[in-house]
C-alpha cells in the first residue's frame, strides 16, 4: 500500500478489525519508508462496475465519489457518519447485486435521492438541487412542495 505521505510502496499493517456493520476491514498501517501512520479500508467488490456518464463516457465505480457527495449533503446535519457509510454501501451492493456492469449516473443518483429522502429531508433537497440542476429559488420551493404533497404535510 503506497504511503499517503511520502509514497513509499511498502507499509506494515499494525491493526486489523472489522468495521461496526462487518461490511468492511479497518487496517492501520505504519509506512516503512518515514513511519507515518494511515488507516486504510478493504471493502468486498463483487466485480467491476462502470458508471455511464450522461455524455457516454464511462468510467469506474468510485465509491468515495458517491460518499463524498452524499456527506456534503448531509453537513451540518445530525447525521452519524456510520449512517451515510451504510447508506452508500447499501447503494453499492444495489449495484453490484443488479447483474449489470454498466450502470447510468441517473439510476446511482435515484438511489442516493431515495435513501436520503428516508435519512434526512433537509440533506435529500441538498443532493436533489445538485442532482436535478435547480438553477433558481422556484425550483427549490416546487420541489419541497412536492415532498410535502407526497408526506401529506
Amino acid at each position: 500500500m503506497r504511503c499517503p505521505f511520502c509514497g513509499h510502496d511498502n507499509s506494515q499493517v499494525k491493526d486489523s478489525r472489522p468495521t461496526e456493520d462487518n461490511a468492511a476491514i479497518r487496517r492501520r498501517r505504519q509506512c516503512e519508508g518515514c513511519a507515518g501512520r494511515f488507516t486504510t479500508f478493504e471493502r468486498i467488490q463483487l466485480r467491476e462496475i462502470m458508471v455511464v456518464k450522461s455524455e457516454g463516457k464511462s468510467e469506474p465505480f468510485d465509491r468515495e465519489k458517491l460518499e463524498r457527495s452524499i456527506t456534503l449533503a448531509c453537513r451540518k446535519r445530525a447525521i452519524d457518519a456510520v449512517r451515510i457509510d451504510r447508506l452508500v454501501s447499501g447503494i453499492q451492493r444495489q449495484i453490484e447485486t443488479s447483474g449489470e456492469g454498466d450502470v447510468l449516473t441517473r439510476h446511482i443518483g435515484e438511489l442516493a435521492m431515495e435513501g436520503l429522502k428516508a435519512l434526512d429531508s433537509v440533506a435529500y433537497i441538498r443532493f436533489a438541487s445538485v442532482y436535478k440542476d435547480f438553477t433558481d429559488a422556484r425550483d427549490f420551493e416546487e420541489f419541497a412542495g412536492s415532498i410535502r404533497e407526497v408526506s401529506g404535510e
